[in-house]
C-alpha cells in the first residue's frame, strides 16, 4: 500500500513552510496590536496561514488523536472567534478582546508546537531534552508563555484604551 500524499516529505514540508509563515506573520500582527497599527493585509495572511496550518496538521495519517489534534481544534476555535471578532463585529466593545484573545492565543500555539517539534527533530535540542520533560525545554515552554501572556496582558491594556481612541484600531 503506498502512502497518501499528505504523508509524503513534500506536504510535510508545505505543513511546516507555512506554519513558519505563519509564525512570522503573527509576530508581525503582536506588535500591531501592541503599537495600535492596523495591519489588515498581514492580519489577514496571519489568519489565514494559521488556520492553513491548523487544518493541514489534520491531514496527516495517524490511527488514533494525538495531542497535536487537540491543538488544532483548540487553535481553529480560537482562530474562528478571532474572525467573527475581527470581520464579523469589527472589534466593537467585548469583540475586541475576542480578538486579542484568540490571535495571541493561536500564535502561542502555534509556537508552543514549534517548540515541541525542534526538541524533537533538532539534534543537540533532542540531546538537551529527549523525553521533552527535562529543565530546558520547560524553562524554553515556560519563556514562551510567559512572554505570550505579557503580549495578551498589554494587548489588552492597549486595545482598552483605544476603545475610546478615534485612531489606531
Amino acid at each position: 500500500m503506498t502512502p497518501a500524499i499528505t504523508d509524503s516529505p513534500a506536504f510535510t514540508q508545505f505543513h511546516v513552510a507555512i506554519s513558519l509563515i505563519a509564525i512570522f506573520l503573527g509576530i508581525a500582527v503582536m506588535y500591531g496590536l501592541l503599537t495600535a497599527k492596523k495591519l489588515e493585509g498581514v492580519t489577514l495572511l496571519f489568519l489565514v496561514t494559521t488556520v492553513a496550518t491548523s487544518v493541514t496538521g489534520f491531514f496527516f495519517h495517524r490511527d488514533h488523536v494525538l495531542p497535536s489534534h487537540i491543538v488544532g481544534i483548540i487553535s481553529l476555535v480560537l482562530l474562528g472567534a478571532a474572525i467573527v471578532a475581527l470581520y464579523g463585529f469589527h472589534l466593537r466593545g467585548v469583540w475586541r478582546m475576542v480578538y486579542v484573545i484568540g490571535a495571541v492565543a493561536s500564535l502561542y500555539l502555534n509556537v508552543f508546537v514549534l517548540i515541541v517539534q525542534s526538541f524533537l527533530k533538532v539534534p543537540f535540542l533532542h540531546t538537551l531534552a529527549p523525553t521533552q520533560t527535562e529543565p530546558a525545554f520547560l524553562a524554553v515552554q515556560g519563556l514562551a508563555l510567559l512572554v505570550f501572556l505579557a503580549i495578551g496582558v498589554l494587548s489588552f491594556v492597549r486595545f482598552r484604551s483605544l476603545a475610546t481612541a478615534s485612531s489606531g484600531f
